[in-house]
């Protein structure tokens, strides 16, 4: 069956996009599953790597990971922490394919970073493509606002929109500080495309700015709105999502509500707005676990966001009631793929002088994507 051109998806086994996320082919068998005798091995590997390594966890991680990190963070935060070890020559990132892109854009040419498990990337990243991207900013071209639109980019993306960004003017945007990046935007034009996350663009326009639903008008790059609605909104959402966050439910407030009573609602801003609009606190994953680190104990807690960081929380904070806000799991599937298994074959290899999984950004995209993150490094 022949792949459809420009589609993202392809059948198991029959092709690549050399623009999605991921972009990479992913040989070899799945290790086998965890054992008891890995955590030693990743333990003598690690030491005998010594200040050579430094390995990055983010908080959506498995346990078993998670306990091998020199530091644990989001998605940024690590990337930022790479790039304050230019002693380390080996920088293994358990997070997912866009995480470690950022932490080769931001670390020095003479350092490596290796990702356990080449196929750990992104649905939300994958759903905004270059070529789609391109093709969006030729419609607002003939539509006679690309010169008046400033693209910002959810640091979930790709290196080559974050690369777009940064050529067409633009920035990127964490989850903690997309509000300022978006007044900075609107302080260069008067509208902003937002990528990859509508929700993000959303939440925060309409609830922390003030802008109306009507203001905001999504692009699917497969149905574009029409010139008119494009001319009428200030944001242009693109149409993707987080597969783990979009899973909660407004009748998941209500229904954790009704079970337990006095619930504080902490959700993440990539909830959808209807989510968002019920809950009590809404914030980054750092923010959610500071607000935890804060809260009186006995106070009861409903989170919405993925369950390894929720599960860490309870474990955390004993002393205070964290639930989970859905009743059906919700881990991040490709951030899972990081395991024990995968991480000990990348740390052996390296102690063999073997550098598996090496993730590189070419030198133009490099320059570009850090254009875009050095904008957002100057805002207040």
């Amino acid at each position: 069956m022949a792949t459809q051109t420009g589609l993202p998806l392809f059948v198991l086994g029959q092709g690549t996009d050399p623009h999605s996320e991921k972009g990479v082919d992913c040989p070899g068998e799945l290790p086998p599953a965890s054992d008891p005798g890995l955590v030693e091995r990743a333990r003598k590997a690690k030491e005998a790597l010594g200040d050579r390594l430094f390995v990055l966890g983010h908080h959506y991680q498995r346990d078993e990971v998670i306990q091998f990190a020199d530091v644990t963070g989001d998605s940024f935060k690590l990337a930022q922490q790479a790039a304050a070890r230019p002693q380390a020559e080996y920088i293994v990132f358990c997070g997912v394919h866009f995480m470690a892109e950022s932490a080769d854009i931001l670390t020095g040419d003479s350092q490596k970073v290796i990702l356990p498990d080449l196929a750990a990337g992104c649905s939300m990243a994958d759903m905004a493509t270059f070529d789609q991207v391109e093709e969006a900013w030729e419609l607002l071209e003939d539509a006679g606002i690309a010169d008046v639109t400033v693209p910002v980019t959810y640091m979930n993306s790709s290196a080559d929109i974050k690369a777009f960004c940064g050529r067409r003017g633009g920035a990127v945007c964490t989850s903690s500080n997309a509000r300022r990046a978006l007044e900075w935007a609107f302080e260069q034009g008067q509208k902003v495309l937002f990528l990859p996350d509508q929700h993000l663009g959303r939440n925060t326009a309409v609830l922390e700015m003030g802008m109306s639903l009507d203001d905001c008008v999504v692009y699917n790059p497969h149905r574009p709105p029409s010139v008119e609605e494009l001319r009428r909104a200030k944001m242009i959402l693109w149409k993707g999502h987080c597969s783990v966050h979009g899973r909660f439910t407004a009748d998941s407030v209500d229904d954790v509500r009704r079970r337990i009573p006095g619930v504080n609602v902490l959700v993440h801003p990539e909830c959808k707005h209807e989510v968002v609009l019920k809950a009590d606190h809404v914030g980054s994953t750092e923010y959610i676990i500071k607000k935890l680190e804060a809260a009186p104990a006995g106070s009861q807690w409903a989170i919405g966001t993925e369950l390894n960081l929720v599960k860490r929380l309870a474990q955390m904070f004993p002393d205070k009631g964290v639930s989970f806000l859905d009743k059906t799991v919700c881990y991040c599937s490709t951030m899972n793929r990081i395991d024990l298994p995968h991480l000990v074959w990348a740390l052996e290899s390296l102690v063999l002088g073997e550098v598996v999984n090496q993730i590189t950004v070419d030198a133009d995209t490099t320059h570009w994507a850090k254009v875009a993150l050095d904008r957002m490094l100057a805002l207040p």
